[in-house]
């Protein structure tokens, strides 16, 4: 059973890793993290900006602040959450994940859904309170 439970308890893991290098580096410092390529290049923040904030947020407990660092992060991280809650059920029953189909699909999906928040967040005048 163990060797069925690797992979999904490597997630946690891994996430833990990335959890302890924003509790010791403060992304709401400005340049703690360096700077955005794209708002560099282009002088408008990426879908993605506030992404690191959004995180620490969450990791603080204040969620209201993370969904207005970044609200897609924030809705990431509640997907990816069940996502493995569901995996690692499935595994600990021996039952097969049924994923292989649909990686691809939603992964193109996921990135479409945060191209699309990321222009609606800066040209449409209500939503402008999503910006980073």
């Amino acid at each position: 059973m163990l060797r069925r439970l690797r992979e999904p308890l490597f997630v946690p893991l891994a996430g833990a890793v990335g959890a302890t290098a924003l509790l010791l580096r403060d992304p709401h410092t400005p340049g703690s993290w360096g700077r955005c390529p794209f708002l560099v290049l282009t002088g408008h923040p990426c879908p993605a900006c506030g992404g690191l904030r959004a995180v620490d947020d969450l990791l603080h407990g204040n969620v209201v602040a993370a969904l207005g660092s970044n609200a897609y992060v924030v809705a990431t991280v509640l997907l990816a959450l069940v996502t493995w809650g569901v995996w690692l059920v499935r595994r600990v029953r021996g039952l097969p994940t049924g994923w292989r189909p649909w990686h691809g699909r939603v992964a193109s999906l996921w990135l479409a859904g945060l191209a699309v928040f990321g222009v609606l967040r800066l040209v449409v005048p209500a939503l402008a309170v999503l910006q980073p």
